[in-house]
């Protein structure tokens, strides 16, 4: 029997990312690995400015508030999701390949980057200002419906088994969501593994098998 894979440490570290190319990025990054590590409430600024090695009245040189540092990490978050997911993929003509590009660059946005800004984005938006969340739950509602989009021409192509596209969509998105939870780098399985057979399985599940002759 197969070994299971290693759950995540809630205190694992991340390897910083290595294409920063703003202080406010940065200290995005820094701030939600502490967030994600001890929780929004229990973050302070002074937490955030030791890890970045700066002073408070220098982080609050770019940022206005810790609220308004959480928002910024989340539309930050929603950037990489817009960047990294759906750019790459939203013109591939084909549906299943475009689908199958999605899973996999979606799959590898946490086994390989590793932002934690996206695990703040799915576990601390209760925080934000009614008029923040709004703008973070657009952004949100648009990703899923982009997926939305592609499962249901897989469909009209007649290439997958009759399901409600948008509830498709969401256990797509609850399964790799949920992998903040017990992904780790130093786990049985390489990051690429990981994607494929994730990918694999979803796919599986909502094509219909290939007739055989």
């Amino acid at each position: 029997m197969s070994r299971p894979l290693k759950l995540q440490s809630s205190k694992a570290k991340t390897e910083p990312r290595v294409d920063h190319q703003t202080r406010e990025e940065q200290i995005y990054e820094a701030a939600a690995r502490l967030i994600c590590e001890k929780g929004f409430g229990q973050s302070s600024m002074s937490d955030i400015a030791e890890a970045m090695g700066m002073t408070k009245a220098g982080i609050y040189h770019h940022i206005d508030s810790k609220e308004d540092l959480l928002f910024r990490i989340m539309m930050y978050g929603m950037d990489l999701f817009e960047e990294k997911v759906r750019d790459r993929v939203v013109d591939i003509r084909d549906p299943v390949e475009r689908l199958r590009a999605a899973i996999r660059a979606h799959v590898l946005l946490y086994t390989r980057d590793r932002p934690k800004e996206i695990t703040v984005v799915l576990n601390e938006g209760y925080v934000l200002h009614s008029h923040q969340q709004e703008r973070v739950n657009e952004r949100k509602r648009d990703y899923l419906q982009f997926l939305q989009n592609a499962i249901e021409e897989v469909i009209e192509a007649g290439k997958a088994e009759p399901i409600d596209p948008k509830l498709a969509a969401l256990a797509l998105l609850g399964m790799i969501n949920w992998m903040y939870r017990w992904y780790r780098p130093d786990g049985r399985l390489r990051d690429t593994e990981i994607a494929e057979s994730i990918t694999d399985f979803f796919l599986r599940g909502l094509l219909k098998p290939v007739p055989t002759t």
